[in-house]
């Protein structure tokens, strides 16, 4: 990957570049002489890229992991990650199931073609209305409290349950503390309530606390094991990272971080942004967790299966998206001049800048042809100040022009719609499923 040098004159105000990692598909679309135009001229807004064929390739990497370590793996499609149905579809190819929180995401998995039998039902304080569901199409149903597993209990309909533990010394609201997890073992002698392991979700990305807490957890399989109770799985959730850039990027950027860096002199809280370069992504992770302290032995020897719920990890490299110029202006910094860019869409699609941090990976300036590299910041369409795609001043490799595109690289995990919404009722960005192959792309609306 060819690597952009700041002009030593500007580098003072001038980020440094931080190139996303990006799949063979995406390389075919930019050097695709007319298809983006083609597509951002039929929407006539901003959009998202969907690759479901990526999202394929991502869960069977995940399988392999399993079969590697000849452990028995459950994999459950995080879908808060994003709501497009050929995600859900490419799911049911591949052979996951996926993890919903909600009635809309349980039907929308549904009619993508997942069975009741491969839903894992998450979240806190479910509806009756979920829980029922929940049961009836016989989904596992990861309990948070015993006043739901009350209420699923008292639905009279035989379900399939985790209980979810809370970690030691961990603040979540989620899940239970000893106390209350021996009150839902008592709870789970009811007769319409089969009960089939225990699930945790930690947050961060380290190794060595998930294999840790799963292994103290097949100690509470072999206990309910002696009650009588059916368990055969531990789920330890998600969290698989996603390696966005080069090492040697990200060193540098948090190295040489600082406000002359950002439009305004807005940074960020250092401590906030997403680990940028995993150096043990996804499926990776994954192999990682199965070696420390011999947990995928221990998994092997008490006939247990490990279901992870990733993510971002299953949509890695899968989707991007793209805005198109619409207002250019000049401003000065330290004595240099930098772009400001508007676009024709918000920060609303790249959710990360809501939660006081920036999305970091380099989007790209499109057409691709030589130029004078540019400090450049985007800004979106709204009235508000603080609507900025991108503070920083990133190193185009030429001055953009209006009606120019922006793709914004590996967007389709959290970053697309989590936080979308019809502000200045404005549309909602559509998401443009691509298939085929051999340099030939077709295109589509997700529906």
């Amino acid at each position: 990957m060819k690597t952009l040098t700041v002009p030593s004159e500007i580098c003072d105000i001038t980020a440094a570049p931080m190139p996303a990692h990006r799949a063979e598909w995406e390389e075919r679309l930019l050097a695709h002489p007319n298809l983006l135009r083609t597509i951002a001229d039929r929407i006539g807004g901003p959009f998202h890229v969907m690759h479901p064929e990526t999202v394929i390739a991502n869960i069977r990497a995940f399988q392999e992991v399993f079969d590697r370590a000849g452990v028995v793996g459950a994999i459950y499609y995080g879908k808060k990650a994003n709501k497009a149905s050929c995600v859900v579809d490419a799911c049911a190819e591949a052979g996951a199931g996926v993890d919903v929180s909600s009635i809309g995401e349980f039907d929308a998995a549904l009619a993508g073609g997942i069975r009741g039998r491969a839903l894992m039902v998450t979240g806190p304080a479910k509806s009756d209305e979920l829980l029922r569901k929940a049961a009836g199409h016989r989904a596992l149903i990861a309990v948070d409290s015993p006043d739901e597993l009350a209420r699923l209990i008292d639905t009279g309909i035989a379900a399939r349950v985790l209980l979810r533990v809370q970690p030691d010394e961990s603040n979540s609201r989620f899940g239970m503390d000893a106390t209350e997890l021996d009150h839902a073992m008592q709870l789970v002698r009811a007769e319409s309530v089969r009960l089939e392991g225990f699930s945790f979700h930690l947050t961060g990305y380290k190794i060595a606390p998930r294999a840790a807490l799963a292994a103290e957890l097949l100690d509470r399989c072999h206990d309910a094991l002696r009650r009588g109770h059916p368990v055969t799985t531990i789920s330890i959730g998600g969290g698989f990272g996603v390696d966005y850039v080069p090492a040697a990027a990200w060193r540098a950027f948090r190295e040489g971080v600082n406000p002359r860096w950002f439009h305004g002199g807005r940074i960020q809280n250092h401590s906030l942004y997403y680990p940028y370069h995993f150096p043990k992504p996804g499926p990776a992770m994954l192999e990682a967790i199965l070696e420390h302290g011999g947990l995928a032995n221990r998994l092997r020897d008490a006939g247990i299966r490990l279901a992870i719920e990733p993510g971002r990890a299953l949509l890695d490299r899968a989707g991007s998206t793209v805005f198109q110029v619409q207002g250019v202006k000049t401003r000065t910094a330290l004595g240099h001049p930098y772009r400001i860019l508007t676009v024709n869409g918000t920060s609303l699609s790249l959710s990360e800048q809501w939660f006081d941090s920036e999305y970091l990976p380099d989007p790209v300036l499109w057409p691709r042809r030589p130029g004078t590299m540019t400090p450049t910041c985007v800004g979106g369409s709204s009235c508000l100040e603080a609507d900025m795609l991108s503070w920083r001043r990133i190193p185009l490799p030429r001055l953009a022009e209006t009606d120019d595109l922006l793709i914004y690289p590996n967007t389709a995990g959290y970053q697309m719609d989590s936080n979308e919404s019809a502000f200045h009722q404005l549309p909602i960005p559509p998401k443009i499923v691509l298939q085929g192959g051999n340099g030939q792309f077709g295109w589509a609306p997700d529906t």
